[in-house]
């Protein structure tokens, strides 16, 4: 189950029901997909044969599908990061850098974790989403984040888009008030 951190004022934030009520206050979808449904032998494996992402895939099928005809996804895909990723280092640089894209960011966390960085409102500041096997989040087109690993650095996560070239990073810049 996700944890908030909100980093202005370090308020944690728990409990299904008070993440779900704080994230959608920030216009962020979050969900939660049943994560008993996926084969014992995938629960835990972070390098992944074509073959095993197709079965996670075909294992939340009914969930792919319902998102996507309620938020517009048309393609998706299976996104596996661990140390045994090829240039680890370089994606997560690549990831850790503050960004925006021109359609939302839809995560489904199969395996592993992972923390998203977003921007609130101004009031709320930029808070973590310490995310957990079966926590689903769609950060909003147009919306400044980042995500990176946590300390074991392994995630399993199902990407949705609209089209996988909206998916492209813009770098963000904080506005300075002069």
């Amino acid at each position: 189950m996700a944890v908030i951190k909100v980093r202005n004022t370090k308020e944690v934030i728990q409990g299904h029901d008070n993440v779900l009520s704080f994230l959608e206050k920030q216009g962020v979808l979050y969900e939660h997909w049943d994560i008993n449904k996926l084969p014992a032998a995938l629960k835990d494996k972070f390098v992944l044969t074509d073959q095993e992402k197709e079965e996670i895939l075909t294992t939340y099928k009914e969930e792919i599908e319902d998102l996507a005809e309620r938020r517009g996804y048309k393609t998706w895909d299976i996104v596996a990061l661990s140390d045994a990723t090829p240039n680890l280092e370089d994606l997560l640089k690549k990831f850790e850098q503050v960004h925006t894209h021109t359609e939302d960011e839809v995560r489904a966390i199969t395996a592993g974790h992972g923390i998203f960085i977003i921007k609130g409102d101004e009031e709320t500041g930029y808070f973590d989403v310490e995310l957990e096997a079966g926590d689903v989040i769609s950060v909003p087109e147009g919306n400044p984040h980042f995500f990176t690993l946590m300390d074991d650095r392994q995630v399993v996560a199902v990407r949705l888009f609209i089209e996988t070239e909206g998916w492209v990073a813009h770098p963000y810049q904080e506005e300075v008030n002069k």
